[in-house]
């Protein structure tokens, strides 16, 4: 998808930034064009070093393109963030004396804008009446949050986060067919204490499940996220935050019961110390240490069990392959847990230490309860994420809705 990001000269600038890798990381065209202010805070090089397009300012650079014609009609989607009080006011009244502004009056495609100023500023009867003209006109506005402006402020006023802004501008593209959706996703990595100072853990930053979250939102469910040391921001999300794989079980189990969607995306320690110590475990001369370990519940297998008539309930198999056919290998173990599982959908995605978990891109075969393969693809989470929500889509009961 092509996406123009307008940047306006406000210190919130910076953030447009990690707006700018989320849309590119999920497999977007970004162009990005700031205003003259705008390059005061975030310089021409990082923009186009992130994006990959020249960037401009004004009209006249490139004219025979007529940029801003050409640029305003190509795009699926335009977002502004941060958009100062001076942006929102040349924007309500059609003004068009940089790029950007002229730029806007030419899309038609979507338009979302993130506002970001002092309180005062967004408080002021004239930024009210802009932001009340643009929204009649069919621009989305968001309310900025309320919290740590520049300086000593604090108030109504500041940028709403990275991932909360590309959720929402996403949004206005997404397909609304899981409206009226109760979704729970778990995310993260579950840790299993020694002692108050050590525990058994794993690599999962809950980025794929914080994807799937972001698509099922997008797409109209209301999602709850349940999460085990998520390493991101969860953005605007319900979030229940737990540690280890019994609380997690908990968690899900109870958001479960009214939920027309469960998605077991967690990676959750089999296994937990039969005793975590009261105090730091020392070290006793040159001796090892010998731990005893039991076995966690298996929570996708209760709650497959335990699910009610038309929810859909999903899961995720991280398997390492072994031999010669890797490949092979991993597939072979998700179909023998999905067989023993019996989920509605097992996405089966092969780990390891620099494939799957983290910042890296990943990739699925997605079974059914009986091991058959009903989808697969690859790419950045969030495009595994739209492959897996669309396989939860086509195979929800919408009469059963909770």
């Amino acid at each position: 998808m092509r996406v123009l990001l307008g940047v306006s000269g406000g210190i919130a600038a910076y953030k447009a930034v990690g707006l700018l890798r989320i849309l590119a990381e999920a497999g977007h065209d970004v162009h990005v064009v700031p205003t003259e202010g705008a390059l005061r805070f975030v310089g021409k090089p990082t923009w186009e070093s992130l994006a990959g397009h020249a960037v401009r300012t004004d009209v006249f650079t490139g004219a025979p393109e007529v940029e801003h014609v050409h640029l305003g009609r190509s795009v699926d989607l335009a977002v502004v963030a941060p958009a100062t009080a001076d942006l929102l006011a040349r924007m309500a009244g059609g003004h068009a004396d940089d790029l950007l502004t002229a730029t806007l009056l030419t899309v038609t495609a979507p338009v979302l804008v993130a506002p970001a100023m002092h309180t005062e500023m967004w408080l002021h009867p004239a930024t009210q009446a802009n932001v009340a003209l643009l929204r009649s006109r069919g621009v989305h506005v968001l309310d900025p949050d309320t919290g740590r402006l520049a300086g000593a402020d604090s108030g109504p006023g500041r940028l709403p986060e990275p991932a909360a802004i590309a959720a929402a501008a996403l949004a206005l593209l997404a397909p609304q067919d899981l409206t009226g959706v109760c979704a729970v996703v778990s995310a993260g990595g579950t840790r299993e204490p020694l002692d108050p100072v050590r525990f058994l853990g794993n690599r999962s930053s809950g980025r794929q499940g914080l994807a799937v979250a972001d698509e099922l939102a997008a797409r109209g469910a209301d999602v709850t996220i349940v999460a085990a040391h998520v390493e991101v921001p969860l953005g605007a999300h319900r979030v229940v935050p737990v540690g280890t794989a019994a609380e997690l079980e908990v968690a899900v189990r109870h958001e479960a019961k009214t939920a027309d969607v469960v998605v077991m995306a967690a990676a959750v320690a089999d296994y937990r110390p039969a005793h975590a110590a009261d105090a730091k475990i020392k070290k006793s001369g040159d001796a090892g240490l010998t731990l005893e370990l039991v076995q966690n519940p298996d929570i996708l297998a209760g709650l497959v069990a335990d699910r009610r008539p038309g929810q859909v309930v999903v899961g995720f198999a991280a398997e390492t392959g072994e031999g010669d056919d890797v490949v092979g290998t991993v597939l072979q173990h998700g179909r023998t847990k999905a067989r023993r599982k019996g989920a509605d959908l097992l996405a089966v995605n092969p780990v390891g230490v620099d494939l799957g978990f983290g910042d890296v891109p990943n990739s699925v075969v997605v079974l059914d309860g009986e091991g058959t393969e009903v989808g697969r693809g690859g790419g950045t989470k969030r495009e595994v994420a739209r492959i897996l929500v669309d396989l939860v889509s086509d195979r929800l009961d919408r009469s059963s809705l909770h």
